[in-house]
């Protein structure tokens, strides 16, 4: 029986790089069940999007989320990515690092 989540993968990378902003991708991967590959696609879509930046400290990446960007779906009720955040990380942690 093939599983399946109630969050997409894209939701679920998220909601990991809110809880860790440094992240590694192959880490990322690990954790989410899903390629390096597949990781790095899904990083670099939120990027695009505007959901996502991404700054180089040394030898890592440090994420920081968009969190008052619109949520883009006719269904949500929240108005914001950062009011869906909330649900599976605490507020502070989407609060940008000074």
């Amino acid at each position: 029986m093939a599983s399946w989540s109630f969050l997409t993968n894209h939701a679920r990378v998220l909601v990991k790089i809110a809880s860790d902003p440094s992240i590694r991708l192959r880490d990322l991967a690990v954790i989410l069940n899903i390629t390096e590959r597949s990781a790095y696609r899904i990083v670099r879509d939120l990027e695009d999007t505007g959901y996502l930046a991404k700054k180089r400290h040394g030898r890592r990446n440090q994420y920081e989320i968009s969190s008052e960007l619109p949520l883009e779906d006719p269904v949500a009720v929240a108005k914001r990515i950062g009011e869906v955040l909330e649900l599976f990380v605490p507020i502070e942690k989407l609060r940008p690092q000074e």
